[in-house]
């Protein structure tokens, strides 16, 4: 993901500079939901929701969700039975599951909640998800992220780190975002506490026994931070999970806790049959090569370029980190002419080199090289080019420095030259792996289920821990265990 532009700082600091003497001269400062104190904040509670309602569009756009509304149904059942008990009940809530198998979750302003297919995966019992989503729940009554925001606003700094080109990759192509930056930055510790201790407050005011809580930070533990190359941070990485933290929320459990619900069966019924890993119909990534099998298209890539997919764009960088090219689809009857002024509209300091017109395996493509003026910095140079494909137009925006754009050029071109239709029966019917539950006999360790329901062998220690079980160990008669096909 890309840093806040220079014009965005610039944007910034003068809202800061209004919103500060705006405060002082009101003399208003917030009071917080949890603790009742008042704290200066930037931001105010219908300012809140408009964000987080922008926001919630970002992140449905960039990460895409899970095709399921009765999971999705379920969700927000779960979460909507602890609003009640939150301390900002009348907010208004939002809960949806992210198709990504990351695991993580995590709340925006205005009270927008997300949890990852990855994340349900993990889980065993409806109460680790009442745990999380009142953990997440805190997040939102406790104001963190607002608070994060004001902070960051005080202080005069971007909300990411990155480097000059994926800053300007971001602008070009229409990516950068206030909120979804925010899902990159840690809390606290003491951020975290609390809301280990609101989610605890919630889930039991939920009828949900709090201590599954424990059970999942033990998994969580166990796989670590299994975000790899997505674009959307792991759990451990935005919410850092310490002993200390553990030992805390054991001591705020307590002894009638255990009489409360923990729906083991219940649970894992509402997840059987979700995608468990990559998607592959999303499109996926082998070797030097991108497919895309619902929209029937591949594309090659240089060796050693780094790429990575979304449900919103398929980015690829140069090893060096100097060149990237972003794809993107969107659906329109313009000509592409047309289709590429429109693009081009958005790009601010542009200066029109050159175009051209081609055919590349029986697709219409057009072309576009603009030199771009940036603030304190060198020229870029970007080449946008469009391919008509069906009812989609697809472009790709390659992006260097000026003076580096000659040494990428052959790259630009055979990356969108190498655009094809996809043909192959054996890509095009590749399908994603499922979560299935089998009964367990009593008798059998967990490593025979897995050999005898042909589990591949690589996969049992992560499958294990899915279980919160040892690969070795015997599971309870009757038991279901989640494994992979």
């Amino acid at each position: 993901m890309a840093a806040v532009s220079e014009t965005g700082r610039n944007t910034l600091k003068k809202r800061w500079l209004f919103c500060v003497v705006l405060c002082v001269f009101l003399g208003a400062c917030a009071v917080n939901p949890v603790t009742g104190k008042k704290e200066f904040s930037l931001i105010s509670e219908q300012q809140e929701i408009a964000l987080g309602q922008q926001t919630d569009q970002e992140i449905r756009g960039e990460y895409g969700v899970y095709a399921d509304p009765a999971l999705e149904a379920y969700i927000a059942s779960v979460g909507q039975a602890l609003v009640p008990h939150t301390h900002r009940p009348k907010l208004g809530y939002h809960f949806a599951v992210l198709d990504t198998p990351v695991i993580n979750a995590f709340a925006v302003p205005g009270g927008y909640v997300y949890v990852t297919r990855g994340i349900l995966a993990l889980m065993n019992t409806e109460a680790e998800l009442a745990a999380v989503i009142g953990h997440e729940l805190g997040h939102v009554n406790a104001r963190h992220s607002v608070r994060r925001m004001s902070n960051l606003m005080i202080a005069q700094i971007g909300l990411a780190v990155g480097s000059a080109l994926s800053d300007s990759v971001a602008r070009i192509s229409g990516f950068a975002s206030v909120g979804i930056q925010l899902l990159f930055l840690k809390f606290s510790r003491d951020d975290e506490r609390e809301a280990d201790d609101l989610g605890v407050r919630y889930a039991r005011g939920g009828g949900y026994n709090p201590g599954d809580m424990i059970a999942f930070f033990n998994s969580l533990e166990k796989m670590g931070d299994l975000s790899g190359k997505s674009a959307l941070p792991g759990f451990l990485s935005t919410h850092p999970l310490t002993g200390e933290r553990i030992e805390k929320v054991k001591s705020l459990l307590a002894a009638d806790d255990s009489r409360l619900a923990r729906k083991n069966e219940a649970y894992l019924r509402k997840v059987e049959n979700m995608v468990y890993g990559e998607d592959p119909r999303q499109g996926f990534i082998e070797g030097n090569a991108f497919h895309h099998p619902e929209l029937r298209f591949s594309f090659d890539f240089p060796a050693g370029w780094k790429a990575q997919n979304t449900p919103a764009q398929v980015m690829m960088a140069s090893q060096d980190g100097n060149a990237a090219v972003v794809l993107q689809a969107e659906k329109s009857a313009k000509s592409l002419e047309n289709y590429a002024n429109k693009v081009a509209e958005k790009i601010e300091g542009r200066q029109f080199l050159n175009d051209q017109r081609e055919s590349i395996h029986g697709f219409t493509a057009y072309h576009q090289v603009y030199q771009v003026t940036q603030q304190n910095r060198e020229p870029l140079k970007a080449r946008l080019s469009f391919v008509r494909k069906g009812q989609f137009i697809f472009t790709f925006t390659a992006l260097s420095t000026a003076g580096g754009f000659n040494g990428f050029e052959g790259s630009f071109r055979s990356i969108v030259g190498s655009f094809r239709e996809l043909t192959n029966p054996a890509v095009l019917g590749r399908q994603p792996q499922r979560l299935r539950l089998v009964r367990s006999g009593g008798a059998e360790s967990l490593q025979n289920i897995f050999r005898r329901e042909g589990v591949q062998k690589d996969s049992w220690t992560k499958l294990a821990i899915l279980n919160d079980l040892d690969v070795a160990a015997v599971p309870a008669k009757n038991g279901l265990i989640k494994i992979v096909k």
